[in-house]
């Protein structure tokens, strides 16, 4: 298993949670996609510090709906806790992008809260 003291992850954070021993974090920090609806690039400076016109694509920032994430979410006995609340926006949100979010962020959460030890069994 890695050493996580004092390191900084990078990746998508439910795989680098995943990753992680229970308990491990002090702090848990989460900056969770807006729907901006933006793709967002990093850019590199040249010598004088200008932009260069090189860039590589950092991230999407849109939500959209996925059965598949779905299922996935729906099949995970870790998210067993919060299957029938999801079922039921679901039931409500249909195919939708604050459905998509919601598929998103929730076994996220669950692993920070495991990561970080916030909540009571």
């Amino acid at each position: 298993m890695p050493d996580f003291v004092n390191q900084l992850c990078y990746g998508d954070n439910l795989e680098v949670l995943r990753k992680m021993p229970d308990e491990i974090a002090d702090l848990v920090y989460l900056d969770p996609p807006f729907n901006s609806a933006r793709n967002y690039n990093l850019l590199f400076k040249q010598v004088k510090g200008g932009d260069s016109p090189a860039q590589i694509m950092a991230f999407e920032d849109t939500w959209q709906w996925s059965h598949r994430l779905y299922n996935e979410f729906m099949s995970d006995e870790r998210n067993q806790p919060l299957w029938k609340l999801v079922q039921s926006l679901y039931d409500i949100l249909g195919d939708s992008e604050m459905m998509a979010y919601v598929v998103m962020m929730a076994p996220r959460l669950l692993d920070l809260q495991q990561a970080r030890h916030l909540g009571r069994p």
